[in-house]
């Protein structure tokens, strides 16, 4: 029988808490039992087992850390709104390591495609690209340049990476100014291709192109 008062969300919830105090990688049924003083299986009427808990606590984070940046590009457009998604998704990832790791780890594609939340920030992130004229396969390159220095960058500064005197929050905001540049004046493919070419590998790739966007 399910102990009274532990349910799915508190499990998963707890979970989270503990991802960034000890790390999602060191996140374990009877570490979470031992932190509600149950027995290992007491757990199994909530979760099926870690893989499950540990997908869930990703959906979980998935879904603060877009709402954060929604709410930080809400009105906004261009730069202004690179900035603040940029702002959010660092302060998230700086703030919820655990949580943050979490959205990084690799979850079954058709998991992450039925998600809200991650089908929200794909559509949050490419309603923020599209401002700067970009169509796919522009898109998802632009999706992977943005993902991969966003991240990049948080994980070195998470780790101390960074040991020059320079300011770290500097050299992020010069990061933005360039990645701003770099999205208005995008080597469109269409440009190089041919408007019909680069419509056909659109339709060709946008159930993937879809599904990649919708990870933080």
């Amino acid at each position: 029988m399910p102990r009274t008062g532990l349910t799915a969300e508190r499990v998963v919830a707890a979970a989270a808490d503990l991802a960034d105090e000890v790390g999602f990688e060191n996140v374990t049924l009877s570490a979470l039992a031992r932190r509600f003083g149950v027995k290992d299986a007491s757990l199994y009427s909530h979760v099926r087992n870690l893989q499950d808990l540990r997908t869930r606590v990703a959906f979980l984070a998935g879904g603060e850390m877009i709402e954060r940046i929604a709410d930080a590009v809400a009105g906004r457009a261009g730069k202004d709104a690179l900035a603040a998604f940029a702002g959010a998704y660092r302060a998230y990832a700086l703030e919820r390591p655990g949580r943050y790791a979490a959205t990084q780890a690799r979850i079954d594609q058709d998991l992450v495609a039925a998600s809200p939340a991650f089908r929200r920030t794909a559509e949050i992130t490419y309603g923020m690209l599209r401002a700067y004229g970009l169509e796919e396969p522009d898109l998802t390159d632009a999706v992977r340049l943005l993902r991969s220095t966003f991240h990049g960058y948080c994980a070195l500064e998470a780790d101390g990476g960074f040991g020059a005197a320079r300011d770290v929050r500097t050299s992020w905001d010069r990061a933005i100014d360039a990645l701003h540049i770099a999205l208005e004046n995008w080597p469109r493919e269409a440009a190089m291709t041919g408007a019909g070419d680069a419509r056909g590998a659109g339709d060709a790739r946008g159930a993937g192109d879809a599904r990649e966007a919708a990870r933080p």
